[in-house]
């Protein structure tokens, strides 16, 4: 399953049915799962930890050296888990003392020329379309949906089942289940479809669209809207991760509709 003409470092831990097409090059210290598929013209360096049944596409670089000054040669990981798939070009970095590892969840579709800096946290079923940047240091949740050509600042948080628009400059931290767009970044709405896509009821929609109304539409400022929010709301695990998302944000969540920046 290995063509001749893949370099593969002996050390390496390859599956038995692992896939690795010509002049592809993998690097020490990785590991690849069963029924992993590795393109032509993919290079794969040490650190590299991924699960099983991915599919690699021609020219990615995974588990690159970091684009850190800061960082010093210390043995850190990038590991990507089962039924991911990496298209053209990507680039994902290994992780730095920071957090000594970058992560991309299972299941998740990284299309081409996307960018995952050093120690991103990035959760399961994401879907990253063309030329995606994200700088280091950043968290996404579950079932996030970034548009084309999306840029996140570092050490930004995105909350699970967000939808950010393409062309979208990421400064601030994005809450779940939201749609994100225009400039500076604003609420847009929830992500309805997707919620409705993943079997989300009428009953919880509804719930978090009345929520992110107290905070976004009412024109609260985020220490009333919370207080309102906990004391209008009763406590359910959708209303307690939007609070707690917004208490726990270091860099501010985006603006609310028709705020000015």
């Amino acid at each position: 399953m290995i063509q001749p003409l893949a370099y593969i470092h002996p050390d390496a831990i390859i599956a038995d049915n692992v896939v690795i097409e010509p002049f592809s090059v993998i690097h020490k210290d990785v590991v690849i799962g069963e029924g992993t598929w590795i393109a032509s013209n993919v290079v794969i360096m040490d650190g590299a930890r991924i699960g099983k049944n991915c599919r690699i596409f021609p020219g990615s670089v995974i588990s690159g050296v970091p684009q850190d000054l800061k960082f010093a040669g210390e043995v850190t990981t990038a590991e990507i888990g089962d039924n991911t798939t990496i298209r053209e070009c990507v680039t994902i970095n290994r992780g730095t003392k920071d957090k000594w590892k970058t992560v991309i969840g299972s299941n998740c579709l990284i299309q081409a020329y996307s960018h995952i800096a050093h120690d991103c946290e990035v959760g399961n079923n994401c879907i990253f379309s063309n030329s995606t940047t994200l700088a280091g240091h950043i968290t996404i949740g579950d079932y996030v949906v970034l548009a084309g050509l999306v840029a996140i600042h570092q050490f930004v948080n995105v909350g699970s089942h967000a939808f950010i628009t393409g062309g979208s400059l990421v400064r601030k931290d994005v809450p779940p289940y939201v749609k994100a767009a225009r400039e500076p970044l604003s609420y847009a709405g929830i992500n309805s479809v997707g919620l409705r896509r993943r079997g989300f009821s009428s009953e919880k929609i509804n719930e978090i669209q009345e929520i992110y109304r107290v905070l976004f539409v009412k024109h609260n400022n985020v220490t009333k809207a919370l207080d309102k929010i906990e004391a209008e709301f009763a406590p359910t695990e959708i209303r307690d991760e939007i609070v707690d998302f917004i208490r726990n944000s270091n860099r501010g969540v985006m603006k609310g509709f028709g705020s000015s920046s």
